[in-house]
């Protein structure tokens, strides 16, 4: 039975009324946006404040990342450099262009320091995803056994796209490497509602019902890249679709949880967790990264806090009052 509708003349909230509001200002879900070193950072942070972790650290490809802006639009013929829906031709222009070098010398001895400080922030029933590359993905699961105890090992899930040129010397390389480690493998959070469900392959075989409701995914996960002609894509190398962190969050975490990414890049994990009702902080140490999480999760509407180091702050002021100057023609 729909609740009775209340009168228009301004009435003063009662006290449970009060506490209510009170109450969901304080759990509703906040984004902080953190530009700092991360191995600082995480040193800093109190024990067990994280229900979950999700990071995509630098695979240590040995090539220059490169981050491009690009607007597109729609041009008649052929006379575009990239083709869209149904044929369509588009024009594309290159707003900025940066890069950064992804290469470690020690890069196990990189990413150990950092999970081992990592670990200490999980709650006893938080999980830890660590998204990599598979030509690491091996060596950085024996670290990880060692970090955290084989028997916190729970899935090696392999996301797998089909999109780009095909190699014509060996099979196609066209997946990553997500390795899932639980704090307690006795006592974690795995919300099996949750799971969005997957078409059968041969719908024909189950019956109309199953057809119907889908199937869970197994540990391979079948989605695309981010489109480069799409919305979602905001330019930033590396960028990873949100249907994937968006299914980590629903499954591994509860509403109203706090999830971490301490690498993280474009804010795909802060969208994720605040479209499912958590709150999330994302660590980077890059200007631009920062830059781009806030334009991002700004135009989507989320409640962001941004932390940047006194010397960005200060040149930012600095910024503004040499603008101040300029316009008033001091």
């Amino acid at each position: 039975m729909p609740k009775p509708k209340k009168s228009a003349i301004h009435q003063t909230p009662s006290k449970q009324e009060q506490l209510e509001v009170f109450a969901s200002e304080i759990h509703s879900p906040l984004l902080e946006i953190v530009q700092a070193e991360n191995l600082a950072w995480l040193r800093e942070q109190p024990p067990a404040s994280f229900d979950l972790i999700y990071v995509d650290p630098p695979f240590n490809t040995g090539r220059r990342q490169r981050l491009r802006r690009r607007k597109s639009r729609r041009v008649e013929g052929q006379s575009g450099d990239q083709v869209g829906f149904g044929g369509q031709s588009y024009r594309s222009t290159l707003l900025d262009e940066r890069s950064y070098g992804d290469t470690h010398g020690n890069y196990l001895g990189f990413l150990r320091e950092r999970f081992e400080a990592a670990v200490l922030l999980l709650t006893s029933s938080a999980s830890l995803f660590v998204h990599i590359d598979p030509r690491e993905s091996h060596y950085v699961k024996v670290m990880l056994d060692e970090v955290l105890g084989r028997e916190c090992f729970m899935n090696e899930i392999v996301w797998a796209y089909d999109y780009g040129g095909r190699s014509r010397r060996r099979w196609s390389p066209k997946h990553d490497v997500i390795l899932w480690y639980a704090r307690d493998p006795d006592d974690y959070i795995y919300n099996y509602e949750a799971i969005d469900r997957v078409p059968y392959m041969a719908p024909k075989l189950v019956g109309p019902e199953k057809a119907r409701r889908g199937k869970t995914p197994t540990d391979v996960w079948w989605k695309t890249i981010v489109s480069p002609t799409g919305k979602e894509r905001t330019g930033y190398p590396t960028q990873k679709p949100i249907a994937i962190l968006e299914r980590i969050v629903r499954v591994h975490s509860d509403p109203g949880a706090r999830v971490l990414d301490f690498f993280a890049g474009s804010g795909t994990t802060g969208e994720a967790a605040w479209r499912n009702g958590r709150s999330a902080v994302l660590v980077d140490e890059n200007p631009e990264a920062i830059e781009v999480m806030e334009r991002r999760l700004g135009a989507a509407g989320a409640p962001i806090r941004v932390a940047k180091p006194q010397e960005a702050i200060n040149e930012t002021i600095q910024r503004g009052r040499h603008l101040d100057a300029e316009r008033t023609g001091e």
